[in-house]
C-alpha cells in the first residue's frame, strides 16, 4: 500500500466521523490559539517596556549613592553613604566624554496659578534635561545653564500642567506658586506622554537647587550623564569612578548603565514570555490526550476493519502507518485552525485595544505550531502499535 493511499484511507475515516474529529482537534486547537495569544502579549510587553526605555537614549549613566560597609558583627553595619551634591555634578561635567549633566531631585508639591491649583510633580533639574533626556520644548525655553549655585525661581511646565493650570493662554511670563514660593514660568515642554505609568506632561521642572530647599533634602537623588558615542562606557565608568573617590575618598556610590538597566529588563520580559507560553501550553497537553484516547477508542471500534486489512495483505507497519497518519492529520489540522485563530484574535487586539500591546511572536507561533505536529505523532503511536499487533484472526472473529 502506497503512501498515497494510507493518505486517502485516512482522509476517509476523519471525514467519515466529522464530530468526533472535530472535538479531538478542539483541544489542540485552543492551545495553539492560547499559546499565540499569550506570546504576542507578552512580546507586545517586551517591546512596549524596551522602547519607553530607549526613548531617553543608550548613551546614559546613572550615579546613584547608597554603598553601606558592614563590620562582621551585629549592629555594626556603618553608612559611608556621602551624599551627591552640586559640586559633585559639575566635577562630573567636566570628564572627557561627557556631553551633559543632569542634577535630579524630585517630589510633589502644589501648584498654583492665579485661580487654579493641582497637585504635581516636581523635578529639580538641570538645563542639560532636553539633551540627555531627549525632550524638547514647545515654547519659550528650558532652564538656563550656569545658575547651579544661585538659580533664578524659573519653572519650566509640562504640556498636561500648561494646559489644566492656563487652559489656551501662554503662560510665558506669568507667576506659579510651587509649595511656598513662586516661579516665573519660562516654558512649556512638548507632549510626550506616559513613560511606565509616569506621565510626563504632569510635571514642572525648577532648578535642582530650589528643589533641594523645597524637599528639605541635603543631596541630590542622583545624577544622570550623557556620554560621547566615540567612548566606551567602561572608560567612562572608571573617569567617573576615579573622579567621585577622589572627592569622597572612597567608592559610596554605584553606577547604572542604561545597556544594563535594557539588558536586565530584557532577560526578565524573556523569562515572562516563556512563562506565559508555558501556561498556553498545558491546554496542548489536554488536546494530545483527547487525541489518545480518541485514537484508543477507533482501534477498539475498528477491530474487524483491522482484522479485513491484515486479511487481505496489509502489513503491520501499513496498519501503524495508517493509524499514526490519522493521528498526525488530526492535530495538522487543529494546529493549523488554532493557528489562525490565534492570529485572527490577535489582530483584532491590536484593531480594537490598540493601548494594549500584542506583537505576533512568530518564533512561537511556529514552535506551537510544530509542537502540535509532534503531539499528534506522539498521541499516535501507542494506539497505532496497538492496531498493529492485532493478530489478524481474531480481528476477523470479533466481526
Amino acid at each position: 500500500m502506497s503512501f498515497f493511499d494510507v493518505l486517502r484511507l485516512s482522509l476517509g475515516t476523519i471525514s467519515s466521523y466529522r464530530m468526533r474529529s472535530a472535538l479531538t482537534s478542539l483541544g489542540l486547537i485552543i492551545g495553539i490559539a492560547a499559546v499565540i495569544i499569550l506570546t504576542s502579549l507578552g512580546r507586545g510587553l517586551h517591546s512596549f517596556v524596551i522602547a519607553e526605555f530607549t526613548q531617553f537614549g543608550t548613551n546614559i549613566i546613572g550615579v546613584h549613592p547608597g554603598k553601606k560597609t558592614t563590620f562582621g558583627i551585629s549592629g555594626a553595619t556603618i553608612s559611608t553613604v556621602r551624599p551627591l551634591s552640586m559640586a559633585d555634578a559639575d566635577s562630573l561635567s567636566k570628564l572627557t566624554g561627557i556631553v551633559a549633566v543632569v542634577p535630579v531631585v524630585q517630589g510633589n508639591a502644589r501648584v498654583e496659578s492665579e485661580n487654579k491649583q493641582r497637585r504635581s510633580n516636581v523635578i529639580g533639574a538641570g538645563a542639560g534635561v532636553p539633551q540627555v533626556w531627549k525632550l524638547r520644548t514647545a515654547v519659550g525655553q528650558f532652564l538656563p545653564a550656569g545658575e547651579d549655585t544661585n538659580p533664578r525661581a524659573f519653572a519650566v511646565l509640562g504640556d498636561k500642567l500648561a494646559s489644566e493650570l492656563f487652559g489656551k493662554e501662554s503662560p510665558l511670563g506669568k507667576r506659579v506658586r510651587i509649595g511656598t514660593d513662586r516661579y516665573r514660568v519660562i516654558g512649556v515642554m512638548e507632549k510626550k506622554g506616559q513613560m511606565l505609568g509616569f506621565d510626563m506632561d504632569d510635571v514642572v521642572y525648577i532648578p535642582a537647587v530650589k528643589a533641594m530647599e523645597m524637599f528639605d533634602r541635603q543631596s541630590l537623588m542622583e545624577i544622570n550623564l550623557l556620554y560621547n558615542n566615540n567612548i566606551s562606557v567602561a572608560a567612562v565608568q572608571k573617569s567617573i569612578k576615579q573622579m567621585l573617590i577622589a572627592r569622597h575618598g572612597l567608592e559610596d556610590f554605584n553606577l547604572i548603565t542604561q545597556n544594563q538597566m535594557l539588558e536586565k529588563m530584557d532577560s526578565i520580559l524573556n523569562i515572562l514570555t516563556i512563562a506565559v507560553a508555558a501556561l498556553g501550553s498545558i491546554s496542548l497537553l489536554v488536546g494530545s490526550v483527547g487525541i489518545i484516547t480518541i485514537m484508543t477508542i477507533a482501534v477498539s471500534e475498528r477491530v474487524s476493519e483491522i482484522g479485513l486489512l491484515r486479511a487481505i495483505g496489509a502489513q503491520r507497519n501499513t496498519i501503524f502507518s495508517l493509524f499514526l497518519c490519522e493521528a498526525l492529520m488530526l492535530s495538522a489540522v487543529g494546529g493549523f485552525l488554532g493557528v489562525l485563530i490565534g492570529i485572527g484574535v490577535v489582530k483584532l487586539i491590536g484593531a480594537v485595544l490598540p493601548a494594549l500591546p500584542a506583537e505576533l511572536a512568530w518564533v512561537y507561533v511556529s514552535a506551537a505550531f510544530g509542537l502540535s505536529l509532534f503531539i499528534g505523532i506522539l498521541s499516535g503511536v501507542a494506539p497505532a502499535v496497538k492496531a498493529a499487533n492485532l493478530d489478524p484472526l481474531q480481528a476477523l472473529h470479533s466481526e
